[in-house]
């Protein structure tokens, strides 16, 4: 919701302005840069103006801008503003008509912060929120509403921000991902399956200013034509996040391997195919300039993920591996998955369940999986991912 006469959206971060000078101007450009690719990947006009420790967007949509600012990491916030003089008389006649455009019956509060040196403005936040109040009273009394002020919890809020040069007076806080600017980190090799875990792990990476470059283990008759599709289409709805960075897809062809495993491993077979898959991930992650992979895995959830079973899963692996969401319930992660998008396709049946044997080893010993597996699978991970193939994904 949003004044009517909205002309422009604030867009807050939040742990880029606790960085050092140097640190916090580098993240807040990012920022920027990511907002106007946001912008335009989706079709939207507006010009980016870059503050200490706030973006301006003008615009004519403030509703559209508003809604990819809050799909941009980095973001904590934003909200659609009217722009207006820094003097309090213009402020109380925006939030007067801001309160007769969308005001609707309840109490009532204005919430006011003033930025800038001491002497921008001749008044106090508390000036702005005590005559803005009254012109909101007078408002509400308009529009034939007996007006109620309830400072702790109101049912319609404004809110106004005063800085030296202007004033934006706006009636909502859209909540953004939070988190760091994508790509000011270095990028990581995501895992994915295509399943509800692995999308929302990769999403908790880039939260976090990771690119990822996907990687996606073909099962071969294990998995089939759909498993395939699923984990494609998540990583679409990932790319919709990353507008500045590559998103394509890494397919490694691991069918052989897989029905190998299958007939000649039993009970460990899923332990050493997560190996592979790391082993895998690696040998891609040295070729993209990669410092880690990161993976859906969640502690207990299966058999393959038991504490004991991660442990000698990771032996082999010298990068390290991010499992953002190790302590979380599944409940926690669907959620996620609800809220980002890729809880639809996540969960296309593909039939991929069969690779697990039916009483899977969930207390594994290291040396035992050694002397199990085939003594070429690494290598064979390594050959399959250097035989790969990149499949162009659109943001």
């Amino acid at each position: 919701m949003h004044p009517p006469d909205a002309d422009a959206v604030l867009v807050r971060h939040g742990e880029v302005g606790v960085k050092s000078e140097q640190v916090r101007r580098k993240m807040e450009t990012r920022l920027a840069e990511n907002l106007r690719a946001m912008l335009d990947v989706r079709g939207l006009d507006g010009t980016v103006e870059q503050r200490r420790n706030r973006l301006f967007v003008h615009t004519d949509d403030p509703e559209g801008v508003t809604s990819a600012a809050a799909d941009t990491f980095g973001v904590v916030s934003a909200s659609p503003a009217a722009v207006v003089d820094p003097t309090l008389d213009a402020i109380g006649e925006a939030l007067a008509a801001a309160t007769e455009a969308r005001y609707d019956g309840g109490s009532f509060a204005v919430d006011a912060r003033r930025a800038g040196p001491s002497d921008a403005h001749p008044f106090a936040s508390t000036d702005i929120e005590s005559d803005g109040g009254s012109a909101v009273w007078e408002a509400i009394e308009s529009l034939g509403h007996e007006p109620t002020v309830d400072l702790a919890d109101p049912e319609f809020r404004l809110f106004v921000e005063c800085r030296a040069d202007e004033a934006y007076v706006f009636l909502e806080k859209r909540a953004g991902p939070g988190g760091m600017p994508l790509g000011t980190q270095r990028p990581v090799v995501a895992l994915l399956s295509g399943g509800i875990d692995s999308p929302v792990a990769a999403w908790k990476l880039m939260r976090r200013g990771c690119p990822v470059v996907p990687v996606y283990v073909d099962l071969g008759d294990y998995g089939g034509p759909d498993h395939r599709a699923r984990a494609l289409a998540t990583i679409e709805t990932l790319a919709t996040y990353a507008p500045t960075e590559p998103m394509d897809a890494h397919v490694v062809d691991a069918g052989s391997v897989v029905a190998a495993l299958a007939e000649e491993m039993g009970d460990l077979r899923m332990l050493s195919l997560r190996r592979f898959m790391l082993a895998a991930a690696e040998a891609v992650a040295g070729d993209e300039g990669c410092v880690g992979v990161v993976t859906g895995e969640a502690i207990g959830q299966k058999s393959s993920q038991t504490a004991a079973n991660l442990a000698v899963t990771d032996a082999v692996a010298t990068l390290p591996v991010h499992r953002p969401n190790l302590a979380l319930d599944k409940t926690e992660i669907t959620d996620l998955a609800r809220d980002i998008g890729t809880f639809e396709d996540s969960t296309i049946d593909a039939g991929c369940n069969r690779v697990a044997p039916e009483l899977p080893e969930t207390n594994a010993s290291l040396s035992a999986l050694r002397a199990a597996e085939p003594d070429d699978l690494f290598e064979r991970a390594r050959d399959c991912a250097s035989e790969r193939e990149v499949v162009a994904i659109e943001s």
